[in-house]
């Protein structure tokens, strides 16, 4: 699967059922020796994507249990 095709889907952790963010605004870490994505980071976004408060949340690569055509559904 490549990053385009994730681009853009919601992140919706399926125990408290809420909406962490878009995948398009988020940073990837990724194994610099197998170019494997590890986790991702969510930034904290607030009025519309406009103003960044808080700290991040960092999403495991292992915590992703589906993903789908419109989200990626975490246990977090």
């Amino acid at each position: 699967m490549r990053y385009r095709d994730l681009s853009s889907k919601e992140i919706v952790d399926v125990r408290s059922g809420s909406r962490l963010g878009v995948l398009g605004q988020t940073d990837l870490e990724i194994n610099e020796k197998t170019g494997q994505i590890e986790s991702f980071i969510v930034p904290n976004y607030s009025w519309f994507g406009m103003k960044k408060e808080g700290t991040s949340i960092r999403i495991d690569w292992k915590q992703i249990k589906k993903i789908g055509d419109d989200m990626i559904i975490i246990d977090s």
